[in-house]
């Protein structure tokens, strides 16, 4: 019997969609005012949820404390308040969209997640864009 638990959590960060390869006149075309030089900010919603059997021994699938810690440690210290292409090193030459701030926050917790768990990082950037992402 497999079973899903979630953790909801959130941060505040800024970023800026650039591409440094690409001109002024092609960044402001594709990401328009999301390339604001001065940044902009969102309130960003996380929930991550973990996937697998329950222990007949806790009757816990992950206990939600330690889930809870790993969203601490990996995401929300390092993230939140944080200007995401100066201060967070996985963003220093990948751009910070919705999508590949997903995959980099799934990445980190995936390290810290029995292999045998299955995950899923839903992240809002507002109340109306989210991006899933479960793993390849």
């Amino acid at each position: 019997m497999r079973v899903t638990i979630s953790r909801k959590a959130h941060f505040n960060a800024a970023h800026r969609l650039h591409r440094k390869d690409w001109t002024s006149e092609k960044n402001n075309a594709v990401f328009g005012k999301c390339n604001n030089p001065n940044f902009h900010g969102h309130n960003y919603g996380l929930t991550v949820s973990v996937t697998g059997k329950i222990d007949p021994e806790t009757g816990f699938v992950l206990d939600v404390k330690v889930l809870a810690d790993i969203i601490l440690e990996e995401v929300e210290i390092p993230f939140d308040h944080k200007n995401l292409n100066l201060d967070v090193p996985e963003f220093q030459d990948l751009n910070p969209t919705a999508e590949n701030i997903a995959v980099v926050i799934w990445n980190k917790i995936r390290k810290r997640i029995q292999p045998d768990f299955d995950l899923e990082i839903v992240l809002n950037e507002t109340d109306r864009n989210f991006v899933t992402y479960k793993g390849e």
